[in-house]
């Protein structure tokens, strides 16, 4: 009994619960800015407007190359291809998880292509929480800046939905799968 006692300990402090947070429908946005007011390196290092990304949604992902959620990469590539006309993913390698993405961007471009061969559009890797957080993640998690949501990524593979007009709409927690019924209904 005390083993199931520590493995739910270890579960609960991991993140491992499936949550979904959407913006609440009669809120408007709040924050002063959105996906578009951002610039990104790739994995390759070419700078990206995210501007370029207007009129579609968008679902930024937190992605690691160690974890136990790392085969989410082959959903997320499915979706990708199943839904690239409406949604766009974006991949953002982060090794705040345990150590969990300790590779170069050229390592982590190399296992991603070779395992998943992953296709969606991925970035050089960031900090994703903590005092380095990237200033899109400050974004995503700040509700000062983003009009509502303060859910910071609970483990690799958390997922923010941005809508049409690049306003952040929903945050799922790491566990939920990427072809979700909850993920497939904010698509269509």
């Amino acid at each position: 009994m005390r083993y199931l006692f520590v493995l739910f300990l270890f579960v609960s402090a991991c993140g491992f619960s499936q949550t979904t947070k959407s913006k609440p429908e009669n809120m408007t946005a709040k924050g002063t800015k959105t996906l578009y007011d951002f610039k990104m390196k790739s994995i390759d290092g070419q700078e990206i407007d995210l501007s370029q990304y207007k009129g579609k949604k968008v679902l930024l992902v937190n992605v690691a190359s160690k974890c136990g959620l790392t085969p989410q990469y082959t959903d997320l590539q499915k979706l990708h291809e199943q839904y690239g006309n409406k949604l766009v993913i974006l991949g953002f390698p982060a090794n705040n998880f345990m150590g969990q993405e300790p590779g170069s961007n050229t390592e982590i471009a190399t296992f991603c292509q070779k395992n998943y061969g992953v296709s969606f559009q991925m970035f050089e890797k960031i900090s994703v929480k903590g005092d380095d957080q990237h200033p899109l993640y400050q974004w995503l998690t700040n509700k000062d800046q983003n009009g509502w949501n303060d859910e910071k990524p609970d483990w690799n593979f958390a997922k923010y939905l941005v809508d049409e007009n690049g306003n952040l709409v929903k945050f799922f927690s790491a566990r939920t799968k990427p072809l979700s019924d909850e993920i497939l209904a904010s698509v269509k």
